[in-house]
């Protein structure tokens, strides 16, 4: 009798303890859906397998299940992640799939293995149709299985390692993509790295060399070699496959999870009642990988000529690898209890705080309301405009800041009529990334470093004959008029492409301030997030106000720009008078020396002589002599100088008057009464009042359906987490008690043993 009772007590306590393992890893994988669905930031730990094409992964993960699933064979048969929720239970004697439903996250449908198979078939060719042709999205699939282990396992597409060859281009960016995808699973610290390598020398790093890129010692990852089946009969010698068993420090790391690799062998052949189908059943599949792995066993000790020992073969066969990643993966989660559930609170904090924001929207909802927050978020939207044109470092300049480069490949560049730009090295802080008034000052200074600089363009004689012409009265030349004539044409071809690009470049950096202001908004916690069309409609107002200001300008500068071309006004060119006259007077220079010693009267007759001289080869000589030419060049660069001059000060004046400062005075009365008209319009559809109905309830009942889930799992991880303080204090009361089991009577003692390995158990349970 006392027997019975024992017994039914060791039964009771191993069904407890069962319990509370399915509620861990029920636990578990709920919350890895809910970080991915929700993509919330919770730790749940899994096991990533990571492999090449061909390299066996999908029939492992099959292999390791108990069942088939999957679509495999070579080339790309997997192109999403698949997690896999393996949850041990005795009654399921065929494996119970459920899919979860891509329109609804929070519902999983019951699945058939072909369904299941079908799905990812189809998956896998939507994709290959698609330019990336992978996707990072996780097909989700929770599975209930009399052999399954308690495994949380993600299948990840095949690694490729295309030809170098121009023609493997598309096969290359393939292999890009999946190894992006790859690297980025294997950044989450929490996942178990599962490295397979096909391969039967060490040193051949395949794999390992990408994972070892992400966890350089291994310290996560357990390696794997795959199709032992057909690389024993390649070793030659028993030393080659002591070699293969267990390789030295110096080839692989002896840091890795395990501290060796571990060796299987998955039999081919699919599950099926076709002509074509090797095993009938999943009963005979599983079969057929046991005999395999005794197969394995048996060949690798007839290379050796003796006995495997406990350590290899602990390494050897898919059980043993089952073994040790439910093992590694109950103890992580073990580990892992007390810190998610602060992570559950904080989640459940925030949760609860979106869901009061959600119902404060709902509830505001009315034309009053809706008035006040649209005039309310106007006066923001200007603050922060203010703020930027005079000077913030709130937004962070690696987001929102441009360098002088990036502002000319984005903005346009000042290319003069020789299609050079001015060195961006010798404009100040043109290697800072600025934004707002900031930038829109560096950018006037590079205009006025461009312009300032220009020259003026080189005269051929051909231009000097062709611009003088015939007088409607005479047949001399004008050299005044040709100067003129010359001059403001080169002015006008040479600075008008200048007013266009300082026009674009200055409304790229007003352009920009929007999208910083809206940063600004939403970080202070002022945007109205869900009024979109509200949004879009500010959005328009302000963008339409800058680009007609910034044509406005630009045209009052192309009327400055075409008077200052159209006729010249000598008092605007006069600043360099002294210098002409006292080039034109070196003209008789050499004959003035000549009398220096003469009287007055001689000196004026030779003054008189050198301008009738002078008269006669200009004036009445079509014969372009070099004086001519040296005189009409002159008066070419003196007017040109002073077109420039008077061309970059008006321009720099009139953009900061009429295109600046139009933002600071003019914009707010403009968009104030834009919203004005727009309320008087029409207020439901420029807020969308219905479709802001339907979305805000849909965030709600999605809001709530989260919030639900995390008070769920909030709970569960609770009651493990005092379950396993409970197991531990109950364990440390019987180690203190155990001196005193020396003392007792053999009776007492032996109760002492079992109570001992009852809560040991429990223990190793969690």
């Amino acid at each position: 009798m006392e027997k019975d009772s024992t017994k039914d007590a060791n039964s009771n306590n191993r069904e407890s303890q069962m319990e509370g393992q399915w509620g861990l890893y029920e636990a578990y994988n709920e919350l890895h859906g809910l970080a991915q669905e929700f993509e919330t930031p919770f730790d749940a730990p899994a096991v990533l397998v990571v492999g090449h094409q061909t390299d066996g992964k999908s029939a492992l993960v099959e292999a390791l299940m108990g069942f088939q699933f999957n679509h495999v064979g070579g080339g790309t048969k997997t192109r999403r992640p698949i997690t896999l929720h393996m949850k041990y239970n005795p009654d399921c004697h065929s494996p119970l799939c459920y899919l979860l439903a891509e329109s609804d996250p929070s519902v999983f449908q019951e699945k058939s293995l072909q369904e299941i198979q079908a799905y990812i078939e189809a998956e896998n060719m939507r994709l290959e149709q698609e330019p990336y042709q992978f996707s990072s999205k996780e097909i989700i699939i929770r599975i209930k299985y009399k052999y399954c282990p308690n495994l949380t396992i993600i299948d990840t597409p095949g690694l490729i390692a295309p030809a170098p060859a121009r023609k493997n281009r598309s096969l290359q960016a393939q292999a890009h993509a999946v190894e992006s995808l790859v690297r980025a699973k294997m950044q989450h610290k929490e996942f178990i790295i599962l490295c397979l390598e096909d391969c039967n020398d060490w040193s051949n790093a395949t794999t390992r060399r990408i994972v070892m890129q992400i966890d350089p010692e291994l310290s996560r990852t357990v390696v794997v070699s795959t199709k032992l089946d057909t690389k024993i009969p390649q070793f030659a010698r028993a030393s080659d496959v002591d070699v293969f068993l267990s390789p030295p420090a110096c080839t692989l790391d002896g840091f890795m999870l395990g501290g060796s690799p571990f060796f299987t062998s998955v039999p081919s052949g699919r599950v099926g009642t076709g002509h074509e189908s090797v095993y009938r059943s999943n009963d005979d599949f599983k079969q057929a990988i046991y005999l395999r792995e005794m197969e394995d066993v048996t060949a690798l000790e007839e290379k050796l000529g003796r006995s495997l020992s406990t350590q290899e073969r602990s390494r050897i066969g898919v059980s043993s690898l089952r073994l040790f990643l439910e093992e590694l993966l109950q103890k992580r989660y073990m580990d892992s209890v007390p810190m998610i559930i602060p992570l559950l609170e904080k989640e459940y904090r925030s949760t609860t705080r979106k869901l009061s924001e959600i119902n404060l929207e709902l509830s505001s909802l009315d034309v009053v309301k809706l008035k006040e927050k649209g005039k309310a978020f106007h006066d923001l939207f200007l603050t922060k405009l203010s703020l930027l044109l005079k000077g913030t470092v709130v937004a962070p300049p690696d987001k929102f800041g441009e360098t002088l480069q990036d502002e000319r490949v984005n903005g346009g560049a000042f290319i003069g009529s020789d299609g050079l730009q001015f060195p961006h090295k010798l404009i100040p802080n043109a290697g800072m990334r600025l934004y707002g008034g900031a930038q829109y000052y560096r950018a006037m200074a590079e205009f006025r470093f461009a312009v300032g600089g220009i020259k003026c363009p080189p005269i051929t004689r051909e231009e000097i004959v062709n611009a003088c012409g015939v007088e409607d009265i005479h047949d001399g030349t004008n050299y005044s008029r040709t100067s003129c004539v010359i001059a403001v044409a080169k002015a006008r071809d040479t600075f008008e492409p200048f007013l266009h690009q300082l026009g674009n470049r200055l409304l790229h950096i007003l352009k920009r301030l929007l999208p910083i202001s809206v940063y600004l908004l939403q970080k202070d916690g002022e945007y109205l997030s869900g009024h979109e069309v509200f949004l879009k409609r500010v959005a328009s107002a302000f963008n339409n106000f800058a680009e007609s200001t910034e044509r406005s300008c630009r045209e009052k500068c192309m009327d400055d720009l075409t008077s200052t071309t159209r006729y010249v006004t000598w008092s605007l060119h006069n600043k360099n008078r002294a210098g002409l006259r006292q080039f034109l007077d070196s003209f008789g220079g050499s004959e003035q020396s000549t009398v220096g010693g003469n009287d007055s009267n001689s000196s004026i007759q030779t003054t008189e002589t050198r301008l009738a001289d002078l008269l006669d080869s200009t004036l009445w000589n079509r014969r372009l002599a070099p004086s001519s030419e040296r005189i009409v060049y002159a008066l070419v660069q003196q007017i040109f100088h002073g077109i420039r001059e008077y061309f970059l000060a008006s321009a720099e004046l009139k953009f900061n008057c009429f295109l600046l400062m139009p933002v600071v005075d003019k914009l707010p009365a403009l968009l104030r009464e834009d919203l004005e008209s727009a309320f008087e319009d029409d207020l439901d559809n420029v807020f969308d009042i219905t479709n802001l109905h339907h979305s805000l309830g849909q965030r709600k009942r999605e809001t709530e359906i989260e919030l639900k889930r995390i008070q769920r799992l909030r709970e569960k991880f609770r009651q493990i987490h005092e379950q396993l303080n409970s197991n531990r204090a109950m364990l440390r009361a019987v180690r203190n008690n155990h001196h005193a089991c020396h003392h007792v009577r053999p009776s007492s003692k032996h109760k002492y043993i079992n109570i001992q390995e009852s809560c040991c158990g429990l223990l190793s349970t969690f």
